[in-house]
C-alpha cells in the first residue's frame, strides 16, 4: 500500500458519505441551507484526492499495477454515484445521464480486463482524463447552482433545466471518449476477439 492507493480508498470512503448527506439531510440533520456547503465540501476532497493520487504516485515512483486498476475504478464509482444521486432529490437528473456514464465506464473497464486476460494492454488515452474532469466541473456547477435555489434565488425549474445541461455536455463528452477509446484501441481489440474465435 502507498500514500497514492490510501488517498485512493479515501475517495472510495467519501463516496457513500456524499450520497447519504444528498439523500438524507433531513435525517443528518442537514438544513437546506448548509446542504449545498457539505456536498462542496465533500466533492473537493474528493476531487483533491484523484488529483493527488496521481501526482503522488508519479513524483514518489509508486505507481503500480493496483493502483492503475483501482484509481480509474474508484474515479467511475465516484462520479456515477453522485449523478445517481443528482437523480433523486432536488436536482432530479434524467436517470438516463447518470447510466451512460455508468455503461460507458463499464464498456471501458470490461475490454481492458479482457486484453488484459489475452497478455494485452489496452492505451489510456488523454479523452479518458477530459471526460473525468468534465464530470468533476458539472457536479460543482449543480452543487453550486444549488445554493442560490436553497436561498430561495433561483426557482425549482431553473435548477433543473441548467442542471440537465451541464450533466447533458458531460454524457457527450463521456460518449466521444468512449469512441476515441474504441477507435484508437481497434487493431488491439480485433485481435482478441479473433483469439478468442479461433
Amino acid at each position: 500500500m502507498t500514500i497514492s492507493n490510501y488517498l485512493t480508498f479515501g475517495r472510495l470512503i467519501l463516496t457513500p458519505i456524499f450520497l447519504l448527506c444528498y439523500l438524507y439531510q433531513n435525517s443528518l440533520g442537514i438544513s437546506e441551507q448548509l446542504l449545498p456547503f457539505v456536498l462542496l465540501c465533500l466533492l473537493g476532497i474528493s476531487e483533491a484526492s484523484d488529483f493527488l493520487d496521481g501526482f503522488l504516485a508519479r513524483r514518489l515512483k509508486q505507481v503500480t499495477d493496483f493502483g492503475k486498476i483501482v484509481d480509474p475504478l474508484a474515479d467511475s464509482i465516484a462520479h456515477t454515484t453522485v449523478f445517481l444521486a443528482f437523480s433523486q432529490g432536488v436536482v432530479q437528473l434524467p436517470i438516463i445521464i447518470a447510466f451512460i456514464f455508468l455503461y460507458r465506464d463499464s464498456v471501458v473497464s470490461t475490454l481492458r480486463t479482457a486484453c488484459a486476460l489475452h497478455g494485452t494492454v489496452l492505451a489510456a488515452r488523454w479523452s479518458g482524463k477530459i471526460k473525468a474532469a468534465t464530470q468533476g466541473v458539472a457536479a460543482f456547477m449543480i452543487v453550486l447552482l444549488m445554493i442560490p435555489h436553497a436561498f430561495g434565488y433561483i426557482a425549482t425549474e431553473s435548477l433543473h433545466l441548467y442542471a440537465t445541461l451541464f450533466a447533458s455536455f458531460a454524457a457527450i463528452i463521456s460518449l466521444l471518449s468512449l469512441m476515441d477509446y474504441l477507435y484508437v484501441n481497434r487493431e488491439m481489440i480485433q485481435g482478441m476477439l479473433k483469439r478468442r474465435s479461433s
